[in-house]
């Protein structure tokens, strides 16, 4: 009885997600899968030329290049690359896995019409993104972009420890928090700001599978109005760009923080940066931006 043929695995890499790391993952699996890799070099990708490509909503790479690369491979893999209807249809693929929360690179559509099983990983830097989210509130809450900023101007250090009654901020205790969108990082900035002590709102305009122990849900406008801090979760879709324009920052407590560790499509920035000039707001934080013309 002969052994079966190894399932022919193509793993595609790009400058984020390395082709070398799917590659040692998938190296458990003996000689049970076949696995070619395909690094791409640029984030940068070419205007969409089909309709497929137009359909994807983000991607890094040409697509032309994963159509070279697939051909014989029966179970694709990929982090940022695109997966258009052309690459679907240049193998006999039987299974995508897109290593991202939402495979908003993944012709879904298309692959469902083929009959070609698509994965996600949902959640799966939910951890990395809520600690990263409460250190954010942690320092605007204690004024650490301020001191620093301070102290990189020349500032000088206190000589007495009743000095620098400008950089007193808030503690957990007393903030309320108010999320909004209470997917996987939502929820574990929940669980985790209830630890330190936030009072947490949530809002989520989708059904939620499950809102943790002690978060109170509101309306937008209500938890505008009511949070000390506002941190964006939501998942950007084509109906939500600028979910923060100039109205939800007037509706929001003076003097409080603004937190978007999500995407920048829902964030109008001019009318962030109005906001914090004015003093409307006291100071935000990003992790995302919208990419700005040379110059601005």
């Amino acid at each position: 009885m002969s052994q079966a043929d190894p399932v022919r695995v193509l793993v595609v890499g790009d400058p984020y997600m390395p082709a070398g790391i799917f590659a040692s993952a998938l190296a458990g699996l003996g000689d049970t899968a076949a696995v070619t890799e395909l690094q791409l070099g640029s984030p940068v990708a070419p205007p969409p030329r089909t309709d497929s490509e137009r359909a994807l909503r983000e991607y890094m790479g040409d697509p032309a290049d994963v159509v070279d690369a697939v051909a014989g491979h029966e179970v694709l893999v990929v982090h940022g690359a695109p997966v258009t209807a052309e690459v679907l249809d240049a193998a006999p693929l039987r299974l995508v896995c897109c290593a991202r929360g939402g495979p908003v690179n993944v012709d879904v559509a298309a692959a469902t019409a083929r009959g070609i099983a698509v994965t996600n990983a949902p959640g799966r830097n939910a951890e990395a993104v809520a600690e990263l989210t409460l250190a954010f509130a942690l320092m605007l809450l204690h004024s650490v972009p301020a001191s620093i900023r301070y102290l990189v101007a020349a500032g000088q250090h206190a000589t007495s420890v009743y000095e620098g009654s400008e950089f007193i901020g808030s503690e957990a205790a007393s903030t309320t928090l108010g999320l909004v969108g209470l997917g996987n990082v939502g929820r574990a900035v929940a669980v985790r700001a209830q630890a330190l002590g936030f009072t947490v709102l949530g809002h989520d305009p989708a059904p939620v599978d499950a809102v943790p122990a002690g978060v109170a849900m509101t309306g937008f406008e209500e938890l505008l109005g009511r949070s000390g801090i506002v941190s964006v979760h939501a998942r950007a879709t084509p109906g939500n760009r600028h979910l923060f324009g100039a109205a939800e920052f007037a509706r929001m407590r003076r003097g409080s923080f603004f937190i978007n560790t999500a995407r920048e499509s829902l964030v109008d920035e001019d009318a962030l940066q109005q906001a914090l000039v004015s003093g409307a707001l006291a100071g935000a934080a990003l992790d995302v931006a919208e990419r700005r013309p040379p110059g601005r």
